[in-house]
Parts: C-alpha cells; sequence; structure tokens
C-alpha cells in the first residue's frame, strides 16, 4: 500500500529529518520519504492509516498532513534514486582530501609515523564533520535523534555531539592526552555503531546525520564502517 500526503508546516531539512523519522517509526511503515519541494511524505507499507499518520506528523512538530487522492508518483529526486557516487560524493571528497592533506604533513616532515597520521586524520575528520553538524544543529539534533540510542533517550546529546567531536579534534591535532582522547573516541565511536547497526537490521530508510543536514545522506553500511572506522583507528592507538 502505498500513500501520499501533502505536508504543511515544513521549512528546511530539519524539518524533513524530523518528519521521516517519526513516519518511519509507525508499526506497519516499510518506509517513508519526506520532500521539502514539493512538501509531501510518499508512506508505504502494510497499515497505513489516516490518524495514525496525522498523529505521527504533529507529534514531529508544528505540521500537518493532508491525504492526496488519486496517483500520485513516489518522489523522484531521494537519495536511494541517485548513484552511489552521486550520493556519496560529498563524503568521498572530503574524506580524500584528509587522507591526502595528512599524508602531505608526514611527507613534509620527512619521516612516516603510522600514529601521528592517524592522529592527523582523526582530528580532520572530526573538526570538519562537527562543523558541518554546527552549521545546522538543531537540524542534527532532529535528524541524529531518529537513531542514536543516546539521543534518542536524551535529546540534548544531539546537541552535545558536535562539540565532542570538535573537542576530539583538537585534541587529536595537538596529540593531547591521547591516552584519554582515543578511550573517549573508542567508546563514543562504539556506541554510535549500536544505533546505526540498529537503523540498518530493521531497515529504516532514514538520513544519516554524519554531515549535518547540509547534505542528504542516506543511513547505510557506510555510515557503520564510519564509525567503526573511527572507534578501531582509536583502538589500535590505544594498543601500541
Amino acid at each position: 500500500m502505498e500513500k501520499t500526503y501533502e505536508i504543511t508546516g515544513m521549512h528546511c531539512q530539519s524539518c524533513v529529518g524530523r518528519l521521516t523519522g517519526a513516519l518511519s517509526e509507525l508499526d506497519g511503515v516499510d518506509s517513508a520519504v519526506v520532500t521539502l519541494d514539493p512538501p509531501r511524505a510518499h508512506v508505504e507499507g502494510s497499515r497505513i492509516e489516516f490518524e495514525r499518520v496525522m498523529e505521527a506528523t504533529a507529534s514531529a512538530g508544528d505540521y500537518s498532513a493532508r491525504e492526496i487522492s488519486g496517483e500520485v508518483p513516489a518522489p523522484k529526486s531521494t537519495p536511494q534514486e541517485k548513484s552511489k557516487l552521486a550520493t556519496y560524493y560529498p563524503l568521498i571528497l572530503i574524506v580524500t582530501f584528509l587522507l591526502a592533506g595528512c599524508a602531505i604533513l608526514q611527507l613534509r616532515s620527512g619521516t612516516w609515523s603510522w600514529m601521528d597520521y592517524m592522529s592527523d586524520f582523526m582530528g580532520g575528520f572530526f573538526v570538519v564533520f562537527g562543523f558541518f553538524k554546527l552549521l545546522d544543529l538543531r537540524g542534527f539534533a532532529d535528524a541524529y535523534q531518529t537513531y542514536d540510542v543516546i539521543a534518542s533517550n536524551f535529546r540534548r546529546y544531539g546537541y552535545l555531539y558536535p562539540f565532542i567531536e570538535v573537542a576530539l579534534g583538537i585534541a587529536y591535532l595537538l596529540r593531547f592526552e591521547l591516552f584519554w582522547t582515543n578511550t573517549i573516541t573508542l567508546i563514543v565511536m562504539s556506541v554510535g555503531s549500536v544505533g546505526v547497526l540498529r537503523s540498518l537490521m530493521q531497515k529504516r530508510k532514514i538520513q544519516c546525520a554524519c554531515l549535518g543536514t547540509v547534505f542528504e545522506l542516506p543511513m547505510t553500511t557506510v555510515t557503520l564502517v564510519e564509525d567503526v572506522g573511527m572507534a578501531a583507528m582509536a583502538a589500535i592507538m590505544l594498543a601500541q
């Protein structure tokens, strides 16, 4: 069963994140695709009732839904319909520049140290990704709480998380108390991967908030690899 609703009250990507999360969590809903232009929600599932959709829409904020009668095609500009390269191009570009920049720093020093290379990469990674989250802090918090195990129960953690990332990034770049920096990173990224894994196992089609709301990235195994990879590097550095 597929139904399309016109949504009123939407004004930014954070609204898209809030509504996507609220509609995706409804029992009987397999997927929910929300678009800002036009402001619509395309819901698919075995049990879609207007009253439940209205309640979920209202619970996400000051929004209301109106069912659109007749055949309405599914949104065409969704992340799922883009090629993988187009979808993840911003993420690939950022990570490539970070890897190359850190390599240049190592080559300039005259000696190659994998520990220093990982510290520089993790520092740059956290600072850059934290920056994008801070561009729309509320939007990030809204999107993050739809899948993170802590933010879903403690909303303020969503507001705090970008600052944690930036602080960790600065600590890595300054080589400040690396034992504790790596320990905190291992804990934070491990906990974060739990929420991502749970969403993937539930096959929820939601927005990944790793780059905030600036770029629309779907929640896939790429997000899990990102969290697990950072946790693994922290664990390797702790073992040295």
